[in-house]
């Protein structure tokens, strides 16, 4: 029986010259990917040179024009549409994979035909302040499948993380969760990896695979205001609550991961959503809170100390 065929999708606009960095890692990989996706989303300045000269050196590098700007979620969902893989991964052109990332994941995944999706650690850094830290340290320092119980579980003990920036997922599972939802903007990763991971599990690496930079300029920061923000908060909660998702609904309201987005979050739960409300809610909250509060009031040093104390761990890189 022949192997999972892996396809990568990174969306491109005006990071021409972050490309070296980010697409480089993703082709110099020890097990390559059978075909890498990158879909230049109308840019302005030099990416499609650079890319060009990518794809003449590495055959399994397509380069797909947009005919004009999408936006970071229909570009992606094309991406899901045009990709051939088995197994689909989404990386942003300003990030960056670690070397075996597609070592780790890929076998994990083909292990347990079950899960719906693998990731790793990721270290997070913030260019504006110079903040680093690790995303997921909480989680158990095994490499394994955990169902949708355990994903729970762990949940309630504020150690459940899913890492989309390295995720790979099954791509039947996405595009069943209904791939990446355009009215949730800056949200529909953590919404379609939820869905994907509550519905059919999750396999778990205990390594760093994957940098995620956080630039004043990156997708994570365009919201212009916090309603903004707030209002597509609300849809979120509104899909959790429509018939498609009432399956994980339960499961994500027992694991209390929405308190992760902090008090916008809460006020809404509290005045119109209150099945998602809990201990394991407010847990949460309460460390998205002061994780940043820290980070942005308190002296560099100390929003470094503080950080290595919420996210203390043995990581390896």
């Amino acid at each position: 029986m022949s192997r999972p065929r892996v396809s990568i999708v990174m969306p491109n606009y005006n990071h021409a010259r972050l490309l070296p960095t980010s697409l480089g890692a993703v082709l110099r990989q020890g097990v390559p990917a059978d075909e890498v996706l990158v879909i230049d989303d109308a840019s302005t300045d030099n990416s499609r040179e650079v890319l060009a000269e990518f794809a003449a050196k590495w055959p399994q590098l397509k380069v797909i024009p947009n005919a004009h700007n999408l936006g970071v979620c229909a570009t992606m969902n094309r991406g899901l549409e045009l990709a051939t893989g088995d197994y689909v991964a989404f990386l942003a052109a300003d990030d960056e994979v670690l070397p075996g990332w597609l070592e780790h994941l890929v076998p994990l995944l083909e292990k347990h035909p079950e899960a719906g999706l693998v990731c790793g650690l990721a270290e997070w850094r913030d260019h504006s302040t110079g903040i680093n830290w690790h995303q997921g340290v909480r989680m158990p320092s095994e490499t394994k499948y955990f169902p949708p119980v355990e994903m729970v579980q762990l949940g309630k003990r504020g150690a459940l993380s899913i890492a989309g920036q390295n995720a790979l997922f099954k791509r039947s599972a996405l595009v069943a969760a209904g791939g990446w939802r355009p009215e949730l903007r800056w949200f529909t990763d953590w919404f379609g990896a939820c869905v994907v991971g509550f519905r059919q599990g999750i396999c778990h690496v205990p390594e760093v695979l994957s940098v995620f930079n956080l630039h004043q300029a990156s997708y994570y920061n365009t919201a212009e205001s916090r309603q903004q923000r707030q209002e597509t908060m609300e849809r979120l909660l509104g899909l959790l609550e429509s018939d498609r998702y009432a399956d994980v609904a339960p499961q994500i309201a027992g694991s209390g991961l929405l308190g992760g987005f902090g008090w916008p979050m809460f006020t809404l739960v509290v005045c119109r959503h209150r099945r998602f409300l809990g201990w394991s809610f407010l847990r949460h909250m309460a460390r998205r809170t002061a994780e940043a509060t820290g980070r942005r009031f308190f002296p560099r040093w100390l929003a470094q100390l503080c950080l290595r104390l919420f996210y203390r761990s043995k990581v390896r890189r």
